[in-house]
């Protein structure tokens, strides 16, 4: 099931992820830095949820608060992780 999170405080405005039996399907960006987010989104496909949220939580991007990263760890929190 694809899950949408709104993001607050970044270039993206929603992730659209899918997430099974705590391992992270798909990520998919809307807006924001393109090349950076496939990237990112890349790089997690296939990674277990815990190790998502303890490589990415915190970032924060220029003087923001959050950044892209941190955004989908709190989406991934929201799912209930």
């Amino acid at each position: 099931m694809t899950y949408t999170y709104k993001t607050k405080g970044t270039c993206s405005s929603n992730i659209e992820l899918d997430v099974e039996n705590g391992i992270v399907k798909e990520v998919a960006f809307w807006g924001g830095c393109n090349g950076n987010l496939q990237g990112l989104s890349r790089l997690v496909k296939g990674m277990p949820v815990e190790a998502v949220i303890t490589r990415l939580e915190g970032i924060c991007c220029g003087g923001r608060p959050t950044s892209c990263p941190d955004q989908l760890c709190k989406a991934l929190h929201e799912m209930g992780y």
